[in-house]
């Protein structure tokens, strides 16, 4: 039997998440939703397209859990965007209860998956979602740092006028505006984006990485769904043919970079089960202080929603 992937939430993000999986024919999706024939509807748009884009992989959509049983993967998209008068904390509230409730219900019915967080607060959720869930850290995990660096590799593609294929660069760190880009590892075709950028250019890629999401809310009125949809697809393969991946991902560290029971963005190598190791990164003193800083935010979400 061909794998299954539960995608939870079909919203722009969650749908064009189950767009790209289907498209890379690896495994049948669950489109979930709580939206009566929305998860129905976008699945068999979906599966006309398959004689199109030449796939075919099932996708069905569903308003409960049921058609979820035995999924490989859970990818939780659900959650509510920031509304006018809603404080930080509400926020906090609504999504960290989503994310325990889905979590909760998609966990029944595939006890042995790997979770892949999308909802923001991204790095808070993951939290949530492992408590619910019960399950081991390894297969508990957040996409932000895939979304991040492939945003930073665009950048430094556009200045460079190369292909974006050929561009690396590591992304450490909590999913927001603290976030740590290192151009110190980022290498175009192996060589250093040191020797062929200025420092200027560096420090601006920097920080329109930081203000990715942001200048995309600005453009469109609302969050971006491409991108994250594609990182977290990349994610999927990954788990599901045991590619042994070097991405970055939202990961449960227990002492790595000196940082203790807190996720956090770092280079994992992902696979079968999830996470399969945390690759640590020489960092120097200025790296480091800006990746516990960037810790620090996170663990304030953390302590703020055990008293919610």
């Amino acid at each position: 039997m061909r794998p299954k992937v539960t995608v939870v939430g079909a919203g722009a993000v969650g749908a064009t998440t189950a767009q790209y999986i289907a498209q890379r024919n690896i495994a049948d999706v669950v489109l979930v939703d709580i939206v009566e024939n929305l998860p129905q509807g976008k699945a068999l748009d979906l599966v006309e397209a398959g004689p199109v884009l030449g796939f075919d992989a099932a996708v069905t959509g569903a308003n409960d859990y049921t058609a979820t049983a035995g999924s490989d993967v859970i990818v939780i998209t659900s959650g509510s965007p920031r509304k006018p008068g809603m404080s930080r904390d509400d926020l906090l509230r609504v999504n960290m209860n989503i994310v325990r409730s889905v979590t909760e219900q998609a966990v029944a019915h595939s006890p042995n998956a790997v979770i892949i967080v999308v909802t923001n607060p991204l790095d808070a959720m993951c939290h949530v979602a492992l408590e619910a869930s019960g399950f081991p850290k390894e297969r508990v995990l957040g996409q932000a740092g895939v979304l991040d660096s492939a945003r930073a590799r665009a950048f430094i593609a556009m200045e460079l006028g190369v292909s974006p294929r050929d561009v690396y660069i590591a992304v450490l760190g909590g999913h927001g505006d603290t976030m740590v880009p290192l151009p110190r590892y980022a290498t175009v075709a192996g060589i250093p984006v040191t020797e062929l950028l200025p420092p200027e250019k560096i420090e601006a890629i920097v920080q329109r990485t930081r203000d990715g999401g942001g200048e995309i809310v600005k453009l469109l009125g609302t969050s971006a769904f491409y991108a994250p949809a594609a990182s977290v697809a990349e994610m999927v393969e990954a788990v599901l043919l045991d590619q042994n991946r070097i991405l970055p991902a939202s990961a449960y560290l227990t002492g790595q970079y000196g940082i203790n029971d807190l996720y956090v963005g770092v280079p994992v190598k992902l696979g079968a089960g999830g996470v399969k190791q945390i690759i640590e990164l020489k960092l120097t003193s200025e790296e480091q202080a800006a990746l516990e800083h960037s810790a620090n935010s996170v663990r304030t979400l953390v302590e703020a929603m055990k008293n919610l």
